[in-house]
């Protein structure tokens, strides 16, 4: 006979592609919900999924960090004002919210809507090689600036200083058509019209 397996609740593990996407500002009301700040100008990665992964804030141990849940089943998440209200099953009333104060939330990055033609989420540019059009190496991309009017790649490369200690030389891409020649998540490389000099 096959053993029994539960399925009714759900696997509180952090996913193997589980993004950090926002953090749990405090509570908001009397009733369970609590704000939350999103990492990202557009919050449908928050949105994406129905179960957010917590986990303590950075630094925190102890009673208050062994406090926060590894799952929240969220029942209702809106924007409000210029953040996210949300409620869980897990927060049944203000003290609770109180105790979650600073969790980082995680979601599968599978649940992550899907972009449209030559969009990208910025964690999938993270780590890509950029090569220039002759194919010469300009370093990784360790993230991007949001400038208002476009994303910047900022590109770190190995170097030396003047002398001859190893350190970390940076160049800064705009991420537009007119320097971007061509991405390719799975070759996780970048192609650019930019000169290794600039």
């Amino acid at each position: 006979m096959d053993p029994v397996v539960n399925t009714s609740e759900p696997d509180t593990a952090l996913p193997p592609d589980a993004i950090e996407v926002a953090r749990i500002l405090g509570p908001w009301g009397i009733k369970g919900w609590v704000r939350i700040q999103s990492y990202a100008a557009d919050a449908q990665a928050v949105f994406s999924s129905k179960r957010w992964f917590l986990q303590p804030a950075e630094g925190q141990h102890g009673p208050a960090a062994a406090a926060i849940p590894p799952v929240l089943r969220v029942t209702q998440a809106k924007e409000h004002g210029d953040g996210i209200i949300a409620t869980a099953q897990e927060i049944p009333d203000r003290d609770t919210a109180e105790r979650l104060k600073g969790a980082r939330i995680f979601v599968s990055r599978a649940s992550f809507p899907s972009v449209g033609v030559g969009e990208y989420y910025w964690v999938d540019l993270m780590g890509l090689d950029v090569v220039n059009r002759d194919g010469v190496a300009l370093g990784v991309v360790a993230d991007l600036l949001d400038t208002g009017a476009h994303s910047v790649l900022r590109v770190t490369y190995p170097t030396q200083d003047a002398k001859g200690a190893p350190q970390q030389g940076e160049r800064l891409i705009p991420f537009v058509a007119a320097y971007i020649d061509d991405v390719s998540l799975e070759q996780r490389r970048i192609v650019a019209d930019w000169g290794i000099d600039y």
